[in-house]
């Protein structure tokens, strides 16, 4: 295969959607009347173009040489991957338009967020506070929006305010821990990011409070919506995710060399699947 195709392929991180489709799947399991042939188009949309076009735009804008984003050993992209990006994000605008026009202008948004992220001259993601904002904003309460509207037989703009919240408020637990390996790395290129702030015990204290905010709202949503039942089958899906956070976390206390690439991504898988289950399990209980 051609390098250039190669380094493209790689870079554009196709996997990492997986860790990013929990929102997808909150979302269709709260609609009332689901029209699947958009959900199928807006997974497709979000997970095939939207997500890899903004992997890879962020790969050429960084050029990293040491692990990141599930990959451990990142090639160096090539001009290919910063037109396949343009290619995808045009595809994925064209795509949106055939849901609805607030569809389609939620994804121009998102890809412009994206881009003022990663791009040089913006670069959102050198800002702790603000790069961080950014990314739970867009990958949590409007993705989920999206994703909603989208899906709904009626298009409906009736979206639960609180499902909102806990979306951005599960990226934001999960986020600063997809950092904490690359502190060094981040800061030599001019990025601070919130984990760098935070520290390595504080990235873990921040991600467990806001993991426990997540989970208070998503009790209290779920507590109106009288369905408490489905808030217990969450748990029961996050007890292995808070096992692992506490003891990755005591590795951690020992010795800081325990918060490397290969911990991050074991915490990333699993929470990723178990937290994927647990919303898919919401979907399945919806036709049960």
């Amino acid at each position: 295969m051609n390098k250039n195709i190669q380094s493209t392929l790689q870079l554009l991180r196709f996997h990492f959607s997986f860790f990013l489709m929990p929102v997808y799947w909150f979302a269709v399991s709260q609609v009332k009347n689901i029209n699947w042939m958009n959900a199928l188009l807006v997974f497709v949309i979000l997970h095939l173009l939207v997500y890899p076009a903004s992997n890879g735009y962020n790969s050429y804008m960084d050029r990293d040489t040491t692990p990141v984003g599930g990959i451990q050993n990142p090639m160096q992209p090539a001009k290919l991957l910063f037109y396949t990006t343009l290619f995808m994000d045009a595809a994925a605008l064209l795509l949106s338009f055939t849901i609805s026009p607030i569809f389609s202008i939620g994804i121009f948004f998102y890809i412009l967020a994206s881009r003022a992220y990663s791009y040089r001259k913006i670069r959102l993601k050198k800002y702790p506070v603000i790069g961080y904002l950014i990314v739970i904003i867009f990958q949590g309460a409007v993705t989920f929006f999206l994703v909603y509207q989208g899906t709904s037989s009626n298009l409906s703009l009736q979206i639960p305010v609180l499902a909102l919240i806990a979306s951005s408020l599960l990226i934001g637990g999960f986020y600063p821990l997809t950092q904490i390996y690359q502190h060094k790395e981040d800061y030599e290129d001019g990025v601070i990011t919130i984990s760098y702030k935070l520290g390595y015990k504080g990235t873990f204290i921040f991600t467990g409070i806001v993991y426990a905010l997540a989970f208070v709202t998503l009790g209290w949503y779920f507590y109106l919506k009288a369905a408490i039942f489905k808030f217990i089958i969450l748990q029961i899906f996050m007890l292995p995710i808070i096992v692992y956070f506490f003891n990755w976390f005591a590795k951690v206390l020992k010795s800081n060399s325990e918060a490397n690439f290969k911990n991050t991504m074991r915490m990333n898988v699993i929470a990723s699947v178990f937290t994927n289950l647990a919303f898919i399990t919401l979907l399945i209980l919806k036709f049960i």
